[in-house]
């Protein structure tokens, strides 16, 4: 499996220092944002630190990594222009950045209607997304599996199926599979994944999975919620979570850990669990006591 966690980009080091990070977790692959996931304040592809980074990706063997694409890009938001046309003017160079950096994959959160409706919604997330893809593009965009949360798309398979359908360049598109978004959605992740699966494949195959962001929740099945919890500390549990990283058909595809920090050893601070979770998902045995 390729197993790795969101990791920061930041100060001189940029990229570099997201594949150290990655590797310090005990990490095969990774993600990261481009700049704040909660504004658009971003350096220029020059000043990422790219070269240095591709460097140490394969002193390592590390050959996958995702991007993720900001929270504030909302493409189904049809009350502001103002708010649809940065989501498409944005999530054009978030393409760019994507492809300089080396990546094929870039997730992104589908959009919430605010009010509108949901075919109001996934009418306004196709046009945007019909705006930004071309057949030259060589970035995939992921649309993320979310809570339904508010007024939140991408909650349930089918409204992913209405986004694939109305986009002409639907090939340029993959899913992003959460699984605290899941349980919190209404799917069972915790006693049933292999029929979640299912439940993807009457709309999708399962090669269309491009990233999975591997959570447990702090919240009951179906509470529509979106509250991510350490590996095995939530609802989800340990067992459950560590059998969706022995799927086979998952070999290649990132698992990426996006767990809360917390405190570790008795530190007065709350630090990055990722190492320790990494570890216990690669020997199979979940250890509470690690993080006493």
């Amino acid at each position: 499996m390729l197993l790795g966690s969101h990791v920061g980009m930041s100060g001189k080091e940029m990229m570099l220092g997201s594949v150290k990070e990655a590797l310090s977790y005990g990490a095969d692959t990774f993600m990261l944002y481009t700049g704040a996931p909660q504004n658009t304040r971003r350096k220029e592809i020059s000043e990422l630190n790219i070269p240095a980074a591709h460097e140490l990706m394969k002193a390592n063997a590390i050959t996958k990594f995702v991007v993720h694409a900001p929270y504030i890009i909302n493409l189904a938001n049809t009350v502001s222009p103002e708010t649809y046309e940065l989501a498409v003017t944005f999530l054009r160079k978030e393409i760019e950045r994507t492809e300089a950096m080396g990546s094929d994959t870039l997730v992104l959160h589908p959009g919430s209607h605010v009010g509108e409706g949901e075919d109001a919604g996934i009418a306004s997330i196709v046009k945007g997304l019909n705006e930004v893809l071309t057949p030259e593009c060589k970035v995939h965009i992921a649309l993320e599996t979310m809570a339904g949360k508010g007024s939140e798309i991408g909650c349930r398979f089918e409204q992913l199926a209405r986004i694939y359908d109305g986009v002409k360049w639907n090939s340029k598109l993959r899913i992003c599979m959460d699984t605290c978004h899941l349980n919190d959605a209404g799917f069972d992740v915790k006693n049933d994944f292999e029929g979640v699966l299912r439940q993807f494949e009457k709309y999708f195959p399962l090669n269309q999975i491009a990233c999975i962001h591997l959570n447990d929740s702090k919240n009951d099945q179906g509470a529509a919620k979106d509250r991510h919890e350490n590996i095995g500390f939530g609802t989800i549990g340990y067992d459950a979570l560590y059998g969706v990283t022995q799927i086979s058909e998952f070999a290649d595809t990132p698992i990426i850990l996006e767990t809360p920090y917390r405190e570790i050893g008795g530190s007065a601070d709350k630090l990055a669990p990722y190492k320790l979770e990494i570890a216990m998902l690669r020997n199979g045995t979940f250890n509470p006591k690690l993080f006493d």
